[in-house]
């Protein structure tokens, strides 16, 4: 009697205790109960997962069953649940999985294959997925319980920066699109972002001739999302009025398969910012020029995007058309929209009253094209431009729409959030996001204690409103232990405990588990990935970003004072630092890299035992190059201080270590199918349909990781290296060279006994610089050679001593 009335106690506690789950975002419920009216039925939802175990685990198609439940199952939220089907296991199901949705069910399937089957799924490009130890058909691992229950503890896990789709998406075909679909769905993620296509939306709005298309699609393939946030102006256009259609077909299959597995896409809408050329469309129109962004010399061919004011018709009228436009084309599939006005640009004015206006103007173009509209906001001109949001122009924006029609992206929340300093958005809702990375960059970092804990102590903290967690990465495939993690979140109701976790993580990517393997994790785990320096990991090792500067002026410096930048953090537009003539060059180190090569030692230990998995050597290679580029670090400031000292042996010497390890990570990294330049040129030639195309694209794919379009003279572009990448060839044929260049320069100066002339340097590394990129003369690799394994060693043993 005392057993039944503790376990009605227990069911009563946890009754309240979900009820509370689902009732505590009173601002977006009318959102969430119409959003759920534009779900396909459960049969199309089921459908849709079957198909997407189909492609994960096709000789296991049989073996699970999936059904969709009402939400009334888990409380009045979203959750899955996992069962043992119930009689024969033969051939037939041997799992039930269930789930409020077609991603409640994907990620249940998920849930069981990481936990049950110690299975394992990465992004190719990270080593793939690893499902070698998930049993044979009619041997699946039983619940040891009656089942598995995982409510989501807020409603949304988001996806995607608005510049994911140029850094890492720019060149995919459908094949790819679809894998990714995949890896969201398994991943629990409800509401990703969809800009890819949205030139072609742009056209069918305008109805405009192709020349002035060419302005207001604003787009180089591999930039068209980077120009399309209010910043740069205008590019070379590449994209034909036959590829803007692929494109659109594409995104319609996009958005297809995203809705028949209940992902609700996050559409673009109008901003405001508008092309030079529609003043000459409109004369009579109320466009203002807006400032400068990051360029060299304020060239008004690349700089200083027009925004039209909202107090004119005009906004509305053009901002209606364009979403009318999309839910022509793609049905009524979701009612949140993106729109970021002002990211990384300043307004024209501080008057709370002029922002109000645009806010209003911004949602009631949304409304009048979708009356059921929700504005979704990045958070990262609060973090970008704080000097200019201060508490009066940030209410004014947040709350310049109804309540509940507005979300906030706490875009940078893993580092610098901002819902603790602004009384929680001011009572908006808002997403807790991790950003991450710039840039596509490789480089192994990651905050796991803040992501592990920053979302739970956001949702549990007073007056939380939070209603969701994100990924808002720039790029994605690389670290693919801090986007498991993450990916957790969504479904975590209380901190994880990381050192555990890591143990498990690693049994399952490697496939089997191993004690050297689990003891480098823990060094990684209390090194590499946790930052807590509140510094953004934008990658600034030398190779890959050869500081522009003339250290002629400077004194000596001790050895090791590059490695830890104690500058106060704060974000500025796009920079983590700036170039600087005369001062220190510093490059990013957060950890104690002594202790990385004791977890690069042990990794290379359990070699013999894991070569075999694709996931092992990828993560292997990753370490090594990692230890590497900060031994690359070292060297430098070594080599720069012997110029200093005017000792040009030890200059030598030091300058031709540094370009050796640049040869020796090139060797390195080619023996990894995932770390190839050829993969990402041959990706974008590929999509060409002409030779002309061919040439553009891979022009723009060369540009984007290199040096941007705005260099002139002996001025690189300041966002020179912003996408840079250790891949093999980029190495060999671009860094290297510039390095060179740059140490000749050096000694030639204490040889010759003068003054160093670096603009004579950067005069030639420009040219050389677009002489590489407008190349396509050379066909890189895009299949790996050599033995990563042995590589690894040498290079350990070779550098250690």
């Amino acid at each position: 009697m005392h057993h039944i009335k503790f376990v009605l106690l227990v069911l009563l506690i946890l009754s309240v205790h979900y009820q509370s789950l689902s009732l505590q975002h009173p601002a977006i419920d009318g959102l969430l109960h119409h959003l759920d009216s534009l779900r396909p039925s459960s049969s199309v939802q089921e459908s849709a997962a079957k198909g997407l175990l189909q492609r994960l685990i096709p000789t296991h198609s049989h073996s699970f069953e999936f059904t969709i439940v009402s939400k009334d199952v888990c409380g009045g939220g979203s959750c899955f649940l996992i069962e043992n089907c119930v009689g024969s296991r033969g051939s037939g199901p041997e799992i039930v999985i269930k789930g409020t949705t077609g991603v409640e069910i994907a990620s249940g399937l998920h849930w069981y294959l990481k936990y049950k089957c110690n299975a394992h799924v990465s992004w190719d490009k990270t080593g793939g997925i690893q499902i070698a130890s998930v049993p044979l058909p009619g041997h699946l691992p039983r619940l040891d319980s009656k089942r598995i229950l995982i409510r989501r503890p807020v409603p949304w896990n988001y996806y995607q920066n608005v510049v994911t789709s140029s850094y890492s998406y720019v060149w995919w075909g459908w094949e790819r699109w679809e894998r990714e679909i995949d890896w969201m769905a398994l991943q629990g993620i409800n509401l990703p972002l969809a800009f890819t296509g949205q030139e072609a939306i742009w056209q069918k709005v305008f109805k405009v001739g192709r020349s002035i298309i060419k302005k207001l699609a604003k787009g180089s393939v591999a930039f068209a999302e980077t120009d399309s946030f209010s910043d740069a102006r205008a590019w070379h256009d590449s994209r034909s009025k036959e590829q803007s259609f692929s494109f659109v077909l594409r995104l319609f299959s996009w958005h297809l398969i995203v809705s028949f597995v209940s992902l609700f896409p996050v559409l673009p809408s109008f901003s405001g910012n508008v092309p030079s050329a529609l003043r000459k469309i409109y004369p009579g129109a109320n466009i203002t020029r807006l400032n400068d962004w990051n360029t060299v010399d304020g060239d008004s061919r690349w700089c200083c995007t027009y925004l039209l004011n909202p107090s004119d018709p005009l906004f509305i009228d053009i901002g209606e058309a364009f979403i009318k436009q999309q839910v022509e084309e793609y049905g009524e599939i979701t009612n949140i929209y993106n729109c970021d006005t002002f990211n990384e640009n300043t307004p024209p004015t501080s008057e709370p009253e002029y922002i109000s206006s645009l806010g209003a103007a911004v949602y009631k173009a949304m409304s009048k094209g979708n009356k059921n509209a929700v504005w979704l906001m990045q958070g990262w001109l609060f973090s970008s431009d704080s000097k200019f949001w201060k508490p009066h122009q940030m209410k004014a924006l947040l709350h310049s729409v109804p309540f509940g029609k507005m979300i906030v992206l706490d875009l940078f929340a893993d580092v610098k959030p901002i819902w603790n300093t602004s009384a929680q958005f001011y009572g908006t809702p808002y997403i807790w996001c991790m950003l991450h990375n710039f840039g596509g960059n490789i480089e192994m970092y990651g905050t796991l204690d803040s992501i592990s804990s920053g979302p739970v102590d956001a949702r549990v903290s007073k007056n939380s409103t939070m209603v969701g967690v994100g990924m808002c990465m720039e790029g994605i495939e690389h670290n693919p232990v801090v986007y498991e993690l993450m990916s957790e979140m969504a479904f975590r109701d209380e901190k994880v405990d990381v050192q555990k976790w890591l143990k498990s993580y690693a049994r399952r990517r490697y496939m089997k588990q191993n004690h050297q393997i689990d003891a480098a994790w823990e060094i990684l785990y209390h090194t590499v990935y946790n930052c807590t320096d509140g510094i953004a990991d934008h990658n600034t090792d030398f190779i890959v970003k050869l500081p522009d500067w003339d250290p002629s002026s400077s004194s000596p410096h001790g050895k090791d004072s590059y490695v830890i930048s104690t500058d106060t953090y704060e974000t500025k537009r796009r920079f983590l630092f700036q170039d600087n003539s005369s001062g220190l060059p510093k490059a990013h180190l957060w950890y104690s890299t002594k202790e990385v090569i004791k977890a690069l030692r042990l990794f290379l230990e359990a070699g013999d035992d894991l070569f075999g998995s694709l996931t092992y050597r990828y993560d292997m290679v990753d370490l090594t190059r990692q230890v590497l580029s900060k031994l690359a670090n070292k060297v430098y400031m070594e080599a720069v201080n012997a110029f200093v000292k005017k000792d040009i042996e030890s200059l030598r010497r030091l300058s031709k270590k540094f370009l050796e390890i640049i040869k020796d990570i090139d060797v390195l990294l080619a023996s990894d199918d995932n770390f190839l330049l050829g993969t990402w040129l041959e990706s974008a030639k590929k999509l060409a349909r002409n030779s002309d195309e061919r040439k553009q694209y891979e022009w723009n794919a060369r540009t984007q990781v290199t040096m941007w379009y705005d260099s002139k003279g002996v001025n690189q572009s300041k966002l020179h290296d912003y996408a840079n990448k250790f891949w093999s060839g980029l190495l060999e044929d671009y860094y290297l060279p510039r390095a060179t260049l740059y140490f000749n320069e050096l000694v030639k100066s204490l040889g010759d006994k003068k003054k160093l002339e670096i603009e004579k340097w950067r005069r030639e590394w420009i040219m050389m610089s677009h002489k590489w990129q407008q190349s396509s003369s050379e066909v890189y690799p895009v299949k790996a050679k050599g033995d990563a394994l042995a590589i690894s060693k040498h290079l350990l043993r070779k550098y250690s001593t």
